[in-house]
């Protein structure tokens, strides 16, 4: 089955802590309001992401497209709080871990999502609060929006693979509908 991924998290660190006020007096893209919110946020046109910036130093990388987007935000992210703050290196080969995958997709298909919520024990559907069924697919753990033209947003990933398999497993349970 055929997907789209439109948006990628992940988590780094930059190596040391951070000043957060400091940054957000001196550059403009960083908003830190701490009454709301632990950690700053920056925000980066090319690629277009934002980064949680937290007072330990860890980052997370949020609406990359990519993995290259991820190595490049890093890179710009550190090399801009250089500039404020010389104790953090230029990261021009970061690590990180992905926690996060969002895919989009299409079963093609007209879906009955009332039959698949009455049929099925892990679909939570309510037309009148939201149009789509939310589906806990489990082993990996994910959660897929499903609505009743057939797209779908999966959102839970760790990998690819896991995106192939929850979709099978979704599959697999809308067929199982069908014979009951």
């Amino acid at each position: 089955m055929e997907y789209k991924i439109v948006n990628l998290v992940a988590l780094s660190s930059l190596g040391n802590n951070l000043d957060l006020y400091n940054l957000a007096t001196a550059i403009p893209e960083v908003e830190y309001e701490p009454e709301q919110f632990p950690g700053a946020i920056l925000k980066i046109d090319e690629p277009k992401v934002s980064l949680l910036l937290f007072k330990n130093g860890n980052i997370i990388v949020s609406g990359a497209a990519s993995e290259k987007d991820i190595k490049t935000a890093i890179r710009k992210a550190s090399k801009i709080i250089n500039e404020v703050q010389k104790n953090v290196s230029v990261k021009d080969r970061a690590t990180y871990k992905i926690v996060n995958l969002v895919a989009t997709s299409n079963l093609n298909k007209q879906v009955d999502l009332f039959n698949a919520a009455t049929t099925l024990d892990n679909i939570e559907y309510e037309p009148e609060q939201f149009p789509g069924a939310i589906v806990r697919v489990f082993n990996p753990k994910l959660t897929i929006l499903l609505f009743k033209n057939g797209k779908l947003i999966c959102a839970g990933a760790k990998s690819e693979d896991d995106i192939t398999k929850g979709l099978n497993k979704l599959k697999k349970m809308l067929a199982d509908t069908k014979k009951k």
